[in-house]
């Protein structure tokens, strides 16, 4: 089994390395000593990502303040289509239509529906270069 430092665990867990010391400490969380150094299972630590994820007590990220993609279009969804498992978001940018592909989940949790303002941010290793037909 994975087990993993104090560092570490709070870094995966989006807390401070002394709040997961301190749960610990509590027993909210189990740690084991390896060596000289405290750290946490594999699956323990799991177990506490999923109870701060249903509970919402991990601290939210702040807002995005930059990006490595440089091309960004502020537009509306125009459609949503959701299956099972998938959703297409349409996004009209002025001329610009963007189609995006995600998890039916990333568009609830996002709210998706037609008429909401978003921000389509790409970012491609691949880009098809086409040459229009000469009259």
């Amino acid at each position: 089994m994975a087990s993993y430092r104090i560092k570490q665990a709070a870094e995966l867990l989006g807390v401070s390395d002394d709040t997961v010391r301190r749960w610990a400490e509590t027993g909210r969380l189990s740690a084991t000593t390896e060596g000289s150094r405290q750290v946490v299972e594999g699956a323990e630590l799991a177990r506490v990502a999923i109870e701060l994820a249903e509970t919402g007590e991990r601290p939210e990220p702040g807002p995005v303040v930059s990006a490595s993609a440089r091309n960004r279009f502020v537009g509306l969804v125009t459609r949503v289509l959701r299956d099972a498992v998938m959703a297409q978001v349409d996004i009209q940018a002025g001329p610009h239509r963007f189609v995006s592909l995600m998890s039916r989940e990333a568009a609830d949790e996002l709210e998706l529906e037609p008429g909401v303002l978003a921000v389509a941010s790409v970012k491609s290793t691949n880009v098809v270069v086409e040459l229009p037909g000469r009259p």
